[in-house]
């Protein structure tokens, strides 16, 4: 299937431009913690018991979409591989997983690719520590190729090592910014929250009047519970903009492969259930080390 590409009107250009100079002078684009209390300042509660990552019926479910960067199975499969090692998150499938979501937030038009832009960077961040680690530990530039980024093993294999490593190493500052991987990590984990409540919303049926919920009003909502309560007033007005360019909701079912919100539901809810599963992990390890409000 090949989605149709959207036209850019001149008001939405101007306000991608708007929101480029304020993205670039904002410092505060992933969240900057949080309380650590459930519920409280956007915190989710952690689930004791998650869903299955991949229900029986799933790979009948999601299909291969031609003609299209983003493709669920593969996110599937990444998602479920950070996950492969248990009470832990293995990082380099985690950040495949990145990738994929990367592609789908791009496919929905030049305002959210500037929001995704962030995202992009904080995914190469947490790959260059790895590369340098690895090289350090080596005396030399790391043996290993380019597209391992030294996450195969070492420090950076896991979220768990890297903490340890971090830790050990003092790089990790609870009271002031810092580069490391896991301040870095966290913000990934924010916007994770935000694009999984943002497809629970896609995932919903109509409300008592029979009406669906825009994509807009979705994204906004979950907005404001992962991503809104850690920005500047600026910022969240900013975003406002984005939300009110985003496509309807044909365009999104299309990108998982499905005409109708019926075949859409079930197809949503198999990502949604990996993704809560990494999220509830996530937010576990990172809760263990007090690290859920690194500045």
């Amino acid at each position: 299937m090949v989605l149709q590409k959207r036209t850019v009107r001149p008001r939405h250009l101007l306000l991608a431009a708007m929101l480029a100079l304020l993205l670039f002078f904002s410092s505060f684009w992933l969240p900057q913690g949080g309380g650590r209390d459930c519920g409280s300042a956007g915190q989710p509660c952690l689930k004791e018991a998650a869903p299955p990552l991949v229900p029986p019926e799933a790979p009948s479910l999601i299909k291969e979409c031609p003609g299209q960067s983003f493709q669920a199975k593969i996110l599937l499969q990444y998602l479920k591989l950070s996950l492969s090692d248990a009470d832990d998150i293995l990082l380099e499938p985690y950040l495949q997983s990145w990738d994929q979501l990367l592609k789908f937030m791009k496919s929905l038009g030049t305002m959210i690719s500037l929001f995704s832009g962030k995202v992009t960077e904080k995914v190469e961040v947490i790959q260059e520590l790895s590369l340098k680690h690895s090289a350090k530990d080596h005396g030399k530039r790391s043996p290993q190729t380019p597209a391992s980024f030294g996450l195969k093993t070492g420090a950076y294999r896991s979220l768990r090592s890297m903490v340890e490593a971090e830790l050990k190493e003092g790089v990790v500052d609870f009271s002031h910014r810092s580069d490391s991987g896991c301040r870095t990590l966290l913000r990934l984990h924010r916007s994770l929250l935000w694009l999984k409540l943002m497809l629970e919303g896609l995932a919903e049926g109509p409300d008592t009047d029979g009406q669906f919920k825009t994509p807009g009003e979705l994204c906004r909502d979950a907005y404001i519970v992962a991503l809104a309560p850690h920005h500047p007033w600026v910022l969240r007005q900013a975003a406002e903009f984005v939300f009110l360019a985003l496509p309807e909701r044909q365009y999104f079912l299309q990108l998982v492969c499905v005409q109708t919100q019926q075949e859409a539901t079930p197809v949503l809810q198999i990502i949604i259930n990996a993704l809560e599963l990494v999220h509830t992990q996530t937010q576990r390890i990172l809760a263990q080390h007090d690290m859920l409000e690194l500045p």
